[in-house]
């Protein structure tokens, strides 16, 4: 098998990072013509084309798997960067910009448990990168090999990668006070939730209406939406009175504790479960994500 040249494999990681080659060239401080230069020497090497010049940019099925070889390279090194460190704690300065470690994670555990988790990680200088996106489409990240690991509610594994529960988050439905006194009166009813628009994440989410779904016993429900793509803009909005939301428990519960919100499906709860997806590797840095992801779900979600 051909030896890929890394400044080529960095370059097309570069390129599908950044969304273009203009960014990338920026990136890797060398010119435009010298990432197309790159990228043509590379896709001659493999014998086909890596990208697809669309809008935005997209890696082939083979930019994919190129991809996901360069990303490996980055965890070894990685690897041997903490191993180092180890053995000539003074030897080292820090690690370059493409050797960012990628994970992709859902919004709301960010908002929540995830940060605490990596944050002894990410202060001993581990050059993380956390791709948000709802949680049913994370493992479309690690997929393309565009991340090495997920947190998604999805629980099989992909080829060559590894699965480990991490619990449950409980979802509940809130409105201001004022707000569902006046909407919600004697609470929210399978024949009332209707009444309101519900502040979603996305096009994406479908969080508010599995929520109906499932504690009301209805197969199919249509909502009235409107979107706010963050977990701390759902709050703010929820907050001031845009409409009912599903939240995280660990999210509103300060809230529902302080009167700024209420429950307004009381002793009604969505129990998402969560599953962290690896690549299926021997490594140290891998092995440590694993380990404080599951310490801190340990402490914050809820077992089965």
């Amino acid at each position: 098998m051909s030896t890929f040249d890394p400044d080529a494999l960095e370059c097309l990681a570069a390129i599908v990072e950044e969304g273009g080659f203009e960014r990338a060239a920026q990136r890797l401080s060398i010119t435009q013509s010298a990432v197309s230069q790159r990228l043509r020497a590379l896709e001659a090497q493999v014998g086909t084309v890596l990208i697809v010049r669309s809008r935005p940019l997209k890696a082939t099925q083979a930019g994919q798997l190129l991809l996901k070889h360069t990303k490996m390279i980055r965890l070894l090194r990685a690897d041997l960067e903490r191993d180092l460190k180890e053995l000539a704690p003074s030897s080292l300065g820090g690690s370059r910009e493409e050797e960012r470690i990628s994970i992709a994670i859902n919004a709301d555990s960010i908002a929540t448990w995830v940060l605490g988790a990596l944050n002894k990680l990410a202060t001993e200088g581990l050059p993380l990168e956390i791709i948000t996106d709802d949680q049913d489409f994370t493992q479309e990240w690690l997929r393309s090999g565009q991340v090495l690991g997920c947190v998604t509610t999805l629980k099989l594994a992909l080829r060559g990668c590894k699965v480990v529960p991490l619990g449950a988050m409980n979802y509940i439905a809130v409105a201001e006070p004022t707000y569902a006194a006046k909407h919600y009166p004697e609470g929210m009813t399978a024949y009332n939730f209707r009444a309101t628009p519900f502040v979603a994440f996305n096009r994406k989410d479908d969080m508010q209406g599995e929520f109906v779904n499932h504690v009301f016993g209805l197969k199919r429900v249509a909502l009235n939406q409107v979107f706010v793509p963050s977990s701390e803009g759902q709050v703010r909005a929820a907050l001031a009175g845009w409409g009912a939301s599903v939240l995280p428990e660990l999210i509103a519960r300060e809230h529902i504790a302080a009167g700024r919100l209420i429950n307004i499906a009381p002793n009604k709860v969505l129990p998402i479960q969560l599953y962290w997806h690896c690549w299926n590797l021997e490594s140290d840095v891998l092995d440590a994500l694993t380990t404080a992801l599951l310490d801190a779900a340990n402490v914050s979600l809820l077992k089965e």
